[in-house]
């Protein structure tokens, strides 16, 4: 078995989010950004990169309505441009394997009907594999009503023998999805989180480094580039503090950083542990 590398370096992205799934262009231009972003994060030497929530597309529950665009209601998916969506992550996990970069990249994945969409988080690896799937868990009112299917469990998967888990969307709110990861013994979690509007959303970043701190791992925070927002995508250590910002003006663009597993922080995820059982005991 090949010896753990003593650092991993990875990428969080800031892209820009279309919320039309029925704009075949648009879709091809997130993608296109997507493709340049994962070059830039290769070119730094990333073995890995992280996209936001709605990176493909962040459909707009007005657009989908089938009673819009008025009136919220059921989300009519037959609208959706699937065909070109599945082209584009075809083409972004072919790149995948010709840089020799890990990506995880968030899109609506298609169900059969009549079954809603999962909102989901695609593992693609460094050999061109689209190698698992995570759906998110804890919808929004919104979400669970007109649009998606919830997922049902955790997911993690391993780079260079680093081990991560995946958050989407509002599971980044509940912390038992991030202490059950402790559990699992992940280094990090990615969590891709979408706003397009104009709500101030800075405590989403207190939240993710609550995490990090909470349960002694990484977090990765992935973000639009919404200036709007109040936030931006970065990764935090263990410590609960930002190792590596995006652009500070929302503009596309990436941060990295390199992991690494210190003694502090396995003495710090041992004690917990060991509080734990013996409190459940």
């Amino acid at each position: 078995m090949p010896e753990t590398p003593s650092s991993l370096r990875i990428a969080v992205a800031q892209s820009t989010v279309r919320v039309d799934p029925t704009d075949a262009d648009g879709l091809r231009a997130s993608a296109a950004e997507v493709r340049g972003l994962m070059k830039e994060a290769a070119h730094h030497g990333a073995r890995l990169v992280h996209f936001t929530e709605g990176a493909l597309c962040f459909p707009s529950k007005v657009i989908m309505s089938e009673l819009g665009p008025d009136e919220i209601g059921p989300s009519d998916w037959t609208k959706a441009e699937w065909a070109v969506l599945t082209e584009e992550l075809d083409q972004i996990a072919k790149l995948s394997g010709e840089l020799g970069i890990w990506t995880v990249l968030p899109s609506v994945h298609q169900l059969p009907e009549p079954a809603r969409p999962h909102s989901s988080m695609y593992v693609v690896s460094d050999h061109g594999k689209i190698v698992s799937r995570y759906d998110e868990r804890m919808l929004s009112t919104t979400k669970a009503t007109w649009m998606y299917t919830a997922g049902d469990k955790p997911v993690t998967f391993e780079v260079d023998g680093y081990r991560f888990g995946l958050a989407c969307g509002l599971d980044v709110l509940f912390a038992e999805l991030f202490t059950e990861y402790d559990r699992l013994e992940v280094d990090g979690v990615l969590v891709s989180y979408a706003s397009t509007g104009v709500d101030r959303n800075e405590h989403i970043g207190v939240q993710a480094r609550g995490h990090a701190v909470s349960n002694t791992y990484w977090v990765s925070l992935a973000v639009p580039a919404n200036p709007g927002a109040g936030i931006n995508s970065g990764i935090s250590d263990p410590t609960g503090t930002w190792a590596a910002e995006s652009p500070a003006d929302s503009t596309p663009g990436i941060a990295l950083t390199d992991l690494h597993r210190a003694e502090l922080i396995q003495v710090g995820r041992d004690f917990r542990r060991k509080t734990r059982d013996r409190i459940n005991s």
